[in-house]
């Protein structure tokens, strides 16, 4: 529901050039701007998580979301876009770490990697109808496109406030355990340094990811492509996940989540690679969909290891550490991307795509093997020895190579 109404992220750009008349340069830099508002409000919405509840952190950001976005809608002044565009996508990001603090909280571990995938099939569902209609709703006007994002973000956030209960385990606020033990700041989250690798390499995939979208169109427009010819080879992605993404997610579900993650590396980092040797829509669109697989594997078995390494009273803020990783990656890749590519050439990119896939694999099977029957934090397991809801005793950790995911 929230993302058939992500109209205008999509158009931004094309907005600011086509309606506004703006410089291509002004909108990178609004860009820009919507990913640092991301980058902060990923730590800030993960302790809100924590201190507030999950419930009102996904209203508040649902509800800003829809007046930002409306905003937006209206302002025409370049500092005033500015600004609106940084809000914007503080709003857009503040509800990831509360809808996967929440779903942590409500599935039980056994099933949160195909929890977790079919949150992203949902929002890859939503996301192509959304593309679709932005493209005949502009036709009316940006305004309208504007609108119509707030008013369905305004619509989900009602669905919220009417159907969906907090999530937040009784009695536990301010980032402390129901027993008001093992407070848990962002200092311990960053001194844990297993969950602290998970979002280094989780960074790294998510660079190679970003120039799907940045350095792709630069590559294919070199060749003589056309935008129609990008976007036939990136739909492929889109029609990929959504038609495998559920059914890969049963094959993988219950498998050592290491593993799957070398393997994911591995397809993302050589599917950009082959993008060197691509010289036809068809190569390319073979390209994205060996990147897509990658893409697919990588997505829920990342958020389930997430969920798993969480103790319970901490999960916003390190659901807000890992949105942070991807909010990073958005900011950083389409400079770096850029700036390879105008210095030394797409192959380059590609060549070193490659490279950063295969340090990311090396990087998940050390990590793999710090991962023991000692990961469930304290804080899941209550002093009666009785889990909590959705919540393994010690001995389910051991479940890397039964389970896939504990918690």
């Amino acid at each position: 529901m929230n993302r058939l109404g992500g109209f205008v992220a999509t158009f931004l750009a094309m907005y600011l050039t086509v309606e506004r008349g703006y410089s291509a340069t002004f909108a990178g830099l609004v860009g820009a701007l919507h990913g640092l508002g991301g980058v902060v409000s990923a730590v800030v919405a993960g302790v809100l998580t924590d201190r507030l509840g999950r419930r009102p952190t996904l209203l508040v950001a649902q509800v800003s979301t829809a007046v930002t976005v409306a905003v937006l809608g209206f302002v025409q002044h370049p500092v005033a876009i500015a600004v609106m565009a940084f809000l914007v996508g503080m709003a857009t990001n503040a509800s990831r770490p509360a809808v996967q603090a929440m779903m942590a909280d409500i599935v039980a571990p056994e099933d949160r990697v195909r929890a977790f995938s079919l949150n992203y099939w949902a929002i890859n569902l939503g996301f192509a109808f959304s593309a679709m209609a932005a493209g005949l709703i502009a036709r009316s006007g940006y305004l309208t496109l504007f609108l119509a994002d707030a008013g369905m973000t305004l619509l989900c956030a009602l669905i919220v406030f009417v159907k969906l209960p907090e999530s937040r385990p009784e009695g536990e606020s301010a980032g402390r355990g129901a027993d008001g033990k093992g407070a848990v700041g962002l200092g311990t989250v960053l001194r844990d340094r297993r969950f602290m690798t998970l979002v280094a390499l989780t960074y790294l995939l998510a660079t190679l990811f970003q120039q799907g979208y940045v350095a792709l169109p630069v590559a294919m427009g070199a060749d003589g492509l056309s935008s129609a010819d990008f976007g036939l080879a990136i739909a492929t992605n889109g029609v990929l996940i959504v038609f495998l993404q559920l059914p890969v997610t049963r094959f993988i579900e219950h498998r050592d989540p290491a593993r799957l993650l070398v393997v994911a590396a591995l397809l993302t980092g050589y599917g950009f690679g082959l993008t060197a040797f691509a010289g036809s829509v068809g190569m390319y669109a073979l390209a994205v969909a060996v990147w897509t697989l990658g893409e697919i594997i990588s997505s829920p078995t990342q958020m389930g290891l997430v969920a798993r390494l969480s103790p319970v009273h901490g999960r916003g803020r390190y659901q807000g550490m890992y949105v942070l990783a991807w909010s990073l990656a958005s900011l950083t890749a389409p400079l770096a991307g850029g700036a390879v590519i105008d210095s030394y050439g797409a192959p380059t990119l590609w060549a070193a795509s490659a490279v950063v896939g295969t340090v990311a694999a090396i990087g998940y099977a050390v990590l793999g093997r710090r991962l023991g029957d000692d990961d469930v934090p304290e804080a899941d397991v209550p002093e009666t020895g009785v889990p909590e809801a959705g919540v393994p005793e010690t001995g389910e950790a051991v479940g890397m190579e039964r389970a896939g995911v504990a918690g």
